[in-house]
């Protein structure tokens, strides 16, 4: 009941783009009306298109219904379609829809893979080598399995660069503690928004197979690339083309989600991961593993479709489809400058470049005074500051302390999804804070 000095609570914390006013994508949401009520089949309401997608897709269902279960590794024709989709992206690289598995969201595939690799006691345990800064599904999973993480960290000072020579030492350290054999990547950077280059991903790939080490590829982010002279390179690619020896021998498991990209559809839960060069035998664990689940969400499996398959030059729908994908993209891209720019004014504050993703990660500068003030309050300096910010400005964004940061570093996360009118008064809102927060504890 106190009066608090803001109208609203502005959630910057998730990257859930609806919830934050982007609009869905029409021709997804036909496709997926259709499958969910068929009667809709007779409407002239619906493009042809996305009648003809909806048909296909209930074709592959139990009883023609997004009701009964599917296959535990996803409805056939979608896996298909997944394949095509890769082998495009990929510029003509083989994809198998046998290496295909659709997922609850990228998050469940990505459990899935870290359950069949996790194994031993003591000095045996499996090490998952992880970014820092890193998102937190990872942590809590390596947690939950009772797995070791082995911290490896990205060159803030280098636009949050990925370095062997860092990956070598993390991995040698953690020798002396644990048996490391994966290795995660997230690529567009999640929270810090960097975009890997060719080169990197190529000593990132040779590192892993001299290594042995199995290499999960987080590529949800695959769409949102945004600065100049940046592109996204899949892993799967790079792999292929550095030749036989790498590509027939790096266990590779790569995602994708409908919840990212230019989509945004986080509440529908699709997703899909590829897994190359598993044994048989372990495919086969994979698979009775994957079906204690039973199987994805369907009404997922057909978010994802429309995802790897949507309206291609020549069909009615595309026009309305490419203008409504440019248009989220565009709009992010204005965005990600934006919110570089805005922060880069703001004394204490640094904030790399927005190459990719969907969130920004400054540097703040936190005065020592503020630092025993959150001490007294049994608190990280960060997360001290992002509690002052919510309670002065009604902005709730996650303190960096919570994907980790190198030791004596502070940041937040923030996602740049509100509409650019918000976004801008917003990090004005920021810029003011951060002053006076400054003043007050110099």
């Amino acid at each position: 009941g106190i009066k608090k000095p803001f109208t609203e609570v502005i959630k910057a914390n998730i990257g859930d783009a609806h919830a934050m006013g982007q609009r869905p994508i029409t021709f997804l949401r036909q496709v997926v009306a259709l499958c969910t009520y068929p009667n809709l089949l007779d409407s002239p309401s619906f493009p042809e298109d996305a009648k003809k997608r909806a048909r296909r897709i209930l074709q592959g269902c139990g009883g023609n219904s997004l009701g009964s279960y599917t296959a535990s590794q996803g409805i056939n024709c979608i896996r298909e379609d997944v394949a095509s989709y890769i082998e495009r992206r990929d510029g003509g690289v083989p994809a198998d829809p046998d290496n295909i598995y659709l997922t609850t969201g990228a998050s469940d595939g990505i459990s899935a893979i870290l359950k069949i690799l996790i194994s031993g006691w003591g000095k045996s345990r499996t090490g998952v080598m992880i970014p820092i800064p890193q998102y937190p599904l990872y942590s809590a999973a390596i947690s939950e399995l009772d797995a070791i993480q082995v911290n490896y960290y990205l060159d803030e000072e280098n636009c949050w660069a990925l370095n062997v020579n860092e990956l070598r030492r993390a991995l040698n350290e953690a020798k002396a503690y644990c048996n490391p054999k994966v290795l995660c990547i997230i690529n567009p950077g999640n929270p810090t928004g960097q975009v890997q280059n060719r080169k990197c991903i190529e000593d990132v790939i040779h590192f892993a197979w001299e290594e042995k080490l199995f290499l999960l590829a987080d590529e949800v982010y695959q769409d949102n690339v945004y600065s100049e002279g940046c592109q996204f390179h899949s892993f799967k690619k790079i792999l292929y083309e550095m030749g036989p020896e790498y590509y027939n021998n790096v266990e590779l498991a790569s995602f994708h989600s409908t919840s990212k990209g230019y989509m945004g559809e986080c509440g529908y839960r699709g997703g899909y991961m590829e897994v190359i060069n598993l044994h048989p035998e372990i495919k086969g664990q994979l698979v009775k593993l994957l079906s204690v689940r039973l199987c994805p969400p369907v009404s997922g499996q057909a978010a994802m479709d429309i995802v790897v398959n949507p309206p291609v030059p020549g069909e009615e729908s595309y026009a309305q489809f490419i203008k409504e994908k440019e248009s989220v993209l565009n709009n992010l891209a204005k965005k990600a400058k934006l919110t570089e720019d805005m922060f880069n004014k703001i004394p204490g504050v640094h904030c790399n470049p927005l190459q990719g993703a969907m969130y920004a990660f400054p540097r703040i500068f936190i005065p020592p005074k503020a630092i025993e003030e959150a001490k007294a309050h049994k608190m990280a300096p960060d997360m001290f500051y992002c509690m002052k910010l919510l309670e002065e400005t009604g902005i709730c964004v996650v303190p960096g302390s919570g994907f980790g940061q190198r030791e004596g570093t502070y940041h937040f996360r923030m996602t740049i999804l509100p509409p650019v009118e918000k976004l801008k008064i917003l990090l004005e809102k920021v810029k003011d804070f951060h002053i006076k927060f400054l003043e007050k504890y110099a």
